[in-house]
């Protein structure tokens, strides 16, 4: 393998990493029945004319498996941030007590369990289809390599290698997604 296929798969590895990182982290802000405080991370609050996230104002909690307890480290933000925890229509009831904001996570419904596996199956396709198009950009790389005077045995060892990267990060992603479905439909 040559220096320059080695930096190509190099790249490729890094861009998967990226990909896998991003898909856990959307994985991690579909609730499954019970508290967990990521599913806030796609809230965000108006703290002083900025839009901040949540966790940026407030210090976020689990208590147990049903609560979800938000301590501001501003009394006069309670306001806002039960407006954007509201705003971002995640099917909770916030409840101020005027010094934190508790959760009680409803459980969920078999409708609800079963739309949140699809949207779980869509977040995986994305990763996928990212991933593939990865492996296409890496492959169009080798084949210029090869054009610029890359022996093709040296060419068809980099794409299967490639093609090896691709396969287990394919498997990869299917284990996380197995893994959240098991988790969401679990009651």
């Amino acid at each position: 393998m040559t220096d320059e296929t080695r930096k190509i798969k190099g790249d490729l590895e890094a861009h998967i990493n990226k990909g896998m990182d991003h898909l856990e982290q959307e994985l991690a802000k579909i609730r499954a029945g019970k508290a967990n405080p990521h599913v806030l991370d796609g809230v965000h609050v108006d703290y002083y004319g900025t839009n901040t996230p949540l966790n940026q104002v407030s210090s976020v909690n689990t208590p147990d498996a049903k609560t979800i307890v938000i301590q501001p480290w501003e009394k006069n933000m309670l306001q806002p941030i039960e407006k954007a925890i509201h705003a971002a229509n995640l099917g909770f009831n916030p409840q101020n007590d005027g010094t934190l904001i508790r959760i009680n996570v409803p459980p969920l419904t078999e409708e609800r369990r079963k739309d949140l596996v699809k949207l779980t199956r869509t977040e995986g396709e994305h990763a996928k289809v990212g991933i593939r198009n990865m492996r296409r950009d890496a492959m169009e790389a080798i084949k210029k390599q090869q054009k610029n005077g890359l022996s093709e045995d040296l060419a068809k060892d980099a794409e299967a290698e490639i093609q090896e990267l691709v396969n287990a990060s394919i498997k990869k992603v299917d284990q996380h997604l197995d893994a959240k479905e098991k988790e969401i439909m679990t009651i």
